[in-house]
């Protein structure tokens, strides 16, 4: 059976596990990818255009947007970053699903630009408490905790606008939630081309 691609959202507070859960279901699955996003920073070494962003001056980033080329677009911290249409297009006509590590404005712009396609899944920890004792673990300092607890209270104010919510607090469990939920999404009849 021939099946549509499909655009898997993953949006978290910083650090509910959203990167190691991504990296899981990533691995070993050739029928799912990274999503690659334009930028208008500069390479850091190491990164090669086209494999860790799509490195764009600031003008040719502003003619992007004008050309309606970006799925979702943001600038954060003085730079842009986007999401170019044509290779997500691409992959969704193949039957390759993308996964996307955005917030959920870039999820709200990705759904309106292709609601048939898109499904949000919101990674939580079981309460902010336990949010907090995983950034202080991880060895983040006191200023930078404050700021993505706060961070923290706005991205769960929209959990509700995602499609699935998973709590992390057991990655195995959570991590099986999610293919879970990727593989009867995969199934749904709508993504079924028809006429095969």
């Amino acid at each position: 059976m021939n099946r549509r691609g499909l655009c898997l959202v993953l949006a978290a507070p910083s650090g509910a596990g959203k990167t190691s859960l991504s990296r899981a279901l990533l691995a070993n699955d050739g029928f799912i990818s990274l999503s690659i996003s334009a930028t208008t920073r500069a390479p850091r070494e190491g990164e090669q255009d086209g494999v860790h962003y799509y490195f764009k001056t600031p003008e040719a980033f502003a003619a992007m947007i004008a050309n309606g080329e970006f799925l979702e677009h943001a600038n954060v911290f003085g730079r842009a970053y986007g999401t170019p249409r044509a290779p997500v297009e691409a992959a969704l006509a193949a039957g390759r699903d993308i996964l996307f590590d955005i917030d959920w404005q870039g999820y709200r712009q990705l759904r309106a630009a292709l609601p048939d396609d898109v499904m949000g899944v919101f990674i939580r920890t079981p309460s902010l408490d336990d949010l907090r004792i995983r950034l202080i673990s991880r060895g983040d300092d006191d200023a930078t905790i404050a700021r993505r607890m706060a961070e923290a209270e706005t991205e769960l104010a929209h959990q509700s606008e995602f499609d699935f919510i998973i709590e992390n607090k057991d990655f195995d469990v959570a991590l099986t939630d999610l293919r879970a939920i990727r593989r009867a999404c995969r199934l749904m009849t709508s993504r079924v081309v028809t006429g095969q």
